[in-house]
């Protein structure tokens, strides 16, 4: 099965911004256990709608003080939703951490989340593996049920 992480890296080596910190995630796309570095994608590429930044939106983040979670308002709730969007393609989001309006955003888009700090690579293989076990069951109940 074919899917993508993003990935909140400074260096490309560890696993150590929180998603609110995140300027650019490293893509990487994966296939079965083989993955590959896809892309490094700019989160400023990304846009939101003028609906979805609204203040008096209280529902879509906004209409309280601090709803990015680090007190920046508004603007702050804006800058989640355009990481969101940047990212709603993958199948997970890896960060140190994620904050509430963060999750709930992803959350909305099906995007998994893992508050995890450590070597990039170590972490990938946990997750591949672990996505592996879970496609797997998904495929061999799949089959019980057509028998």
């Amino acid at each position: 099965m074919l899917y993508k992480i993003a990935v909140g890296s400074s260096d490309g080596v560890n696993v150590d911004l929180k998603f609110g910190e995140v300027k650019k995630f490293i893509i990487f796309e994966v296939d079965d256990k083989k993955r590959k570095l896809l892309e490094i994608r700019n989160v400023d590429n990304y846009e939101t709608s003028a609906e979805t930044n609204s203040c008096d939106n209280y529902e879509k983040g906004c209409g309280s003080s601090g709803c990015s979670g680090n007190g920046n308002g508004c603007n702050g709730a804006t800058d989640v939703i355009s990481k969101v969007e940047a990212v709603s393609d993958c199948r997970c989001v890896v960060c140190k951490k994620v904050g509430f309006q963060a999750q709930k955003q992803l959350e909305r888009k099906a995007v998994s989340i893992f508050d995890i700090e450590g070597n990039v690579d170590k972490i990938l293989e946990k997750i591949i593996d672990y996505y592996a076990k879970i496609d797997e069951r998904r495929l061999n109940s799949r089959k019980n049920v057509e028998l």
